[in-house]
């Protein structure tokens, strides 16, 4: 597993990444890392993404028959309690109809976290223009296509219980324990996590605990 974007912190207002979202659903631990304890190591795949989002972001805006381009546009949402940075959202007709497209260096992924990602702009979008933005796209740089995302009613509410859960780990700057995969070992931050290790503690450490919780029964007996 390996991270998308280096890391950002809570703005002024208490506003949580949108990124550390996406981070979230594919990893507790390694949002924790990035998003609070601020380690980043970058390696080939994260270099290859913040290159593919650093040409996206350099584009000019665009406009074309019926549709003006926007790039890197400030969003926040107070309902979801989250900000961040658009890569594109394309402007359709009169009044502008939004329509968010995040750029990602692979492929499609059997998970939603990239879903929610895009979601949580939308939810964003509908905000600042006050109008309802149903969907959106991912554009896949392996794949070289977009794939179209539906902001359902499931979708939103997986983004809204993302969006709480991140706002809460902020909230108690906890680090979740480690839970070792076999994907981990792909992780650029597998060296910090140590998951293989840390996931089960040292002997001598879970005999101490287990002499302190037998203290503890003892007292409370």
């Amino acid at each position: 597993m390996s991270a998308a974007a280096p890391p950002a912190n809570r703005d002024e207002d208490g506003l949580v990444p949108i990124s550390a979202l996406q981070h979230w659903l594919f990893c507790p631990r390694q949002c924790a890392l990035i998003h609070l304890e601020q380690i980043w190591t970058e390696d080939v795949a994260t270099a290859e993404g913040r290159l593919l989002h650093e040409k996206v972001d350099a584009g000019r805006p665009e406009t074309r028959p019926g549709v003006r381009i926007v790039r890197s546009l400030m969003l926040s949402s107070r309902a979801l309690g989250v900000s961040g940075r658009s890569d594109v959202v394309e402007l359709h007709g009169r009044p502008p109809q939004p329509f968010p497209v995040e750029y990602k260096r692979g492929r499609p992924k059997s998970h939603r976290a990239d879903a929610v990602q895009l979601c949580a702009q939308a939810i964003c979008l509908e905000e600042m223009f006050g109008t309802d933005v149903p969907r959106g796209a991912l554009f896949y740089g392996q794949i070289r296509r977009r794939t179209e995302v539906a902001f359902d009613a499931d979708l939103r509410a997986l983004t809204a219980r993302a969006a709480a859960a991140v706002r809460e780990m902020f909230a108690t700057g906890r680090t979740p324990p480690p839970h070792f995969t076999p994907g981990c070992r792909r992780c650029s931050l597998a060296e910090h996590c140590a998951p293989e290790r840390l996931e089960r503690p040292p002997v001598v450490a879970r005999w101490l605990a287990r002499q302190i919780a037998e203290a503890e029964d003892e007292t409370a007996s």
